[in-house]
């Protein structure tokens, strides 16, 4: 402690034990308001280095205690600026409250961000967001998060243009009476467009209803280059090591498709969120108690999707039909010709017969006869031809490949002709 410190806490016993209790800015104000008037040279140096303080300040509140006190000189005067020229209207966040109910009663998403949007196309300048996100956190109608992962932490890849890449998926949804149906969503990669209303109610998650979902796209809005799905039976089970009728129909119109890693969602994020808001819609409407009715659902909430909710993911104030028709579509990729078309190399695999004789192979049951049960065997195939052999190389059988769809293959004897049964 200085000489000074040290003279007005000697001086002041008492007082000194009520400032320490003191938040320390009062302290410090106390001891240059009380500053004895024949401190030594370098005192007030010394005291606005130790206390980190100017010497500007120091003297400013000396000269307030000789002009008010030094009672007066301790007080710290408020920084509330005497007006607020960007404080919101009382109207316009009331209004804003109320379109934030509105769109959440409805199912749509009610952010800060969408009731921005709302407003917008209502003719309303909206506030900010960060304006909206203050407005609703006083209101009650939303606990902060400041733990949150921001959205600029996230990288995001995107397709330079519309019909650059497609994605599809299916979710799961319960009728009225309990049954499952699925709901099949195809977005552009580029605008997140749900295409054209592609989004389609059907029994369960078959490649037929995939098709047929594509089908409805690609005669709205063309052929895109990519298309991208998960692994499941229905879309692309190349990974699983057989084809599917979707990939076949997809490689006939020159398309590519693609798929994620497995146990990798995130590749078909884009699609995981869209589902994520469509079910926020449906559970905000009554249960379907057909497909049809929940088709029409759906229908409802593409047509919103696509044409009044601003994408966040996209620039600000878009929709994604503003997106579609902000770019030139990719052109379209070119049918593969008969002269163009590799055919695929002959494969090889090992298999286990069954216990009934039975073995799988490309999606299909084999019937190879009892007398091979239990037996590891040779499998060779081809686009034409599947060919059998026992472990020691002896040709079992062989017939042209069965037709895709086929299920079950019944063997009716040695080199004689398979009977189908799709």
């Amino acid at each position: 402690m200085d000489s000074v410190s040290q003279y007005i806490v000697d001086t002041r016993t008492g007082f000194a034990r009520v400032m320490s209790k003191m938040h320390p800015d009062i302290k410090i104000r106390h001891l240059v308001a009380t500053w004895p008037e024949d401190a030594e040279r370098g005192a007030v140096t010394q005291f606005c280095q130790r206390h980190k303080v100017s010497r500007a300040w120091f003297y400013k509140i000396r000269a307030a205690a000789a002009a008010v006190g030094t009672i007066k000189a301790m007080e710290t005067a408020s920084t509330k600026p005497a007006t607020s020229p960007a404080k919101v209207d009382t109207s316009l966040a009331e209004l804003a409250l109320a379109t934030r109910e509105s769109l959440k009663s409805l199912g749509y998403d009610y952010g800060p961000l969408s009731v921005a949007a709302k407003l917008r196309r209502q003719g309303v300048q909206p506030p900010s967001r960060a304006t909206l996100a203050r407005i609703f956190t006083r209101a009650g109608v939303v606990v902060p998060e400041p733990r949150k992962k921001p959205r600029s932490a996230y990288q995001r890849f995107v397709y330079p243009e519309p019909n650059g890449c497609w994605q599809i998926d299916s979710t799961e949804w319960l009728l009225a009476g309990g049954a499952k149906v699925a709901i099949f969503q195809l977005i552009d990669d580029h605008s997140r467009l749900a295409l054209a209303l592609a989004s389609l109610v059907a029994d369960a998650e078959t490649s037929e209803a995939a098709i047929r979902v594509v089908r409805i796209a690609i005669d709205r809005h063309g052929v895109p280059q990519k298309f991208l799905s998960d692994n499941g039976a229905a879309f692309n089970p190349t990974r699983r090591g057989r084809t599917g009728a979707l990939v076949e129909y997809l490689k006939t119109l020159g398309v590519v498709p693609i798929t994620g890693k497995p146990y990798k969602p995130t590749t078909q994020g884009k699609n995981e969120r869209f589902h994520r808001t469509l079910h926020t819609y449906l559970n905000r409407h009554p249960q379907a108690a057909t497909i049809a009715e929940l088709q029409a659902h759906v229908d409802v909430f593409d047509t919103y999707y696509n044409t009044e909710r601003e994408h966040q993911a996209l620039p600000p104030g878009t929709t994604p039909t503003e997106a579609w028709n902000a770019t030139a579509t990719a052109p379209p990729p070119e049918p593969p010709t008969p002269e163009t078309r590799k055919p695929t190399p002959r494969q090889s695999v090992q298999r286990k017969v069954g216990r009934q004789g039975e073995v799988t192979v490309i999606g299909m049951h084999f019937y190879i006869g009892t007398n091979h049960a239990r037996e590891q065997i040779h499998v060779l195939y081809d686009d034409e031809t599947i060919m059998f052999f026992d472990a020691r190389g002896t040709e079992i059988i062989s017939h042209p490949r069965p037709p895709k769809g086929t299920v079950y293959i019944g063997l009716n004897g040695p080199g004689k002709q398979p009977s189908t049964k799709s």
